[in-house]
């Protein structure tokens, strides 16, 4: 295609989720999709091959759970309000608050859901503060000096999230501390949610271990059930964003490609985090050094929005870029498709799935109308 376009592989996403079923089997616990990664709906009907639940953040995450995927939310929000509460219950089999505040505010009115509590373990791994759920002065959480000895009575589960993009050996060192703080009220419990950040289908990542880990939970709180909800897990490594060279300027002796994409607007977690994607092709380089690893052929890689920031650098590559010429990103299925935006009006990529017999589907292409309906 001549316009820029995210690919989910379906032979890749299948693998995934057919991993991460056998995690869930081996480890006895309920592995559900977290829609802050990934909601490309028109895939769903792969997934419940696979699971059978989702987690859901919002009233429209909530929606998207029982109206596309077909089965209620495992629901979390740091704040539920009067105008939008009934309606995501309606939505939610599981409804977690966020502090004890919004559970006296709301508990009565969530009667039909399995409520749970969000605790703050105060111990967290994750190095940059931008996604770090446990730093000093967070907003998620009930420490456990807060908690009353018996909790009230409709409390069925706790609910916690500590990682991001994490292995067994994080979660094996957090849940020491989550046990430490927190296993006295165990017993009053049905169900812990483990929340997201465990990449199980990491190559590396460390599966026996995992299952050791649980094999030793389910020994000591046999009668807890237990969730996982990663959202990169499911959609790790199963595809690219393809774009296109539309320009290349110099200034200062640094060359820019620009492209027809957009990092702010597409690839917005390689400015917030920051890190540098992997480029097909291409090796990223130090643009302090003069020395690269294939050729004298460095570029910036410069996005299509007004944003003085919006690119990536340096890149070298093996040839000389060309106008016209694809530069296609790895891994950009996970935390890019649900976090994209219109700034400066840019087209949103095209989203297609290429499919195990080698056929590409467009599932979604995007016009003016998109952006002017946002505007509404």
């Amino acid at each position: 295609m001549s316009t820029p376009i995210y690919i989910i592989e379906e032979e890749k996403l299948r693998h995934n989720l057919s991993l991460i079923r056998q995690v869930a089997e081996r480890t006895d616990s309920e592995f559900i999709l977290a829609f802050k990664a990934f909601a490309l709906w028109k895939t769903f009907p792969v997934f419940r091959e696979y699971i059978h639940s989702t987690t859901a953040s919002s009233l429209s995450e909530a929606k998207l759970a029982l109206n596309e995927f077909g089965s209620k939310a495992h629901t979390f929000s740091p704040a539920y309000t009067d105008e939008e509460i009934d309606e995501i219950v309606a939505c939610s089999s599981h409804l977690t608050f966020n502090s004890l505040s919004q559970y006296e505010r709301y508990h009565h009115r969530a009667a039909a859901c399995s409520i749970g509590l969000r605790i703050n373990p105060e111990y967290s791994e994750v190095g940059t503060l931008l996604y770090n759920p446990c730093a000093a002065g967070t907003r998620f959480g009930v420490t456990a000096d807060k908690l009353p000895e018996q909790l009230p009575f409709d409390i069925e589960g706790f609910h916690c999230h500590c990682h991001c993009e994490s292995g067994a050996d994080v979660f094996e060192r957090t849940l020491r501390h989550i046990e430490e703080k927190f296993s006295p009220w165990f017993p009053q419990l049905e169900w812990i949610n483990f929340g997201g950040g465990h990449l199980v289908t990491r190559k590396d990542y460390d599966i026996e271990l995992l299952v050791n880990i649980m094999q030793g939970f389910h020994q000591r709180y046999p009668h807890l059930k237990v969730i996982f909800e990663p959202g990169s897990a499911f959609a790790w490594q199963t595809g690219p964003l393809v774009s296109h060279v539309v320009d290349i300027v110099e200034d200062k002796g640094i060359r820019t490609a620009i492209l027809d994409v957009s990092f702010t607007c597409h690839m917005p977690d390689c400015l917030e985090m920051p890190y540098y994607p992997d480029v097909r092709g291409a090796v990223h380089v130090d643009e302090t050094s003069h020395l690269s690893p294939l050729t004298s052929h460095h570029y910036r890689l410069g996005g299509n929005s007004c944003l003085a920031g919006d690119f990536m650098s340096s890149w070298s590559f093996d040839h000389e870029l060309q106008v016209g010429e694809e530069v296609i990103f790895e891994d950009m299925i996970h935390y890019t498709t649900v976090k994209t935006n219109m700034f400066n009006g840019i087209s949103h990529p095209a989203i297609g799935m290429l499919h195990e017999d080698g056929q590409l589907e467009i599932l979604r292409q995007y016009n003016y109308e998109d952006y002017r309906n946002r505007m509404d």
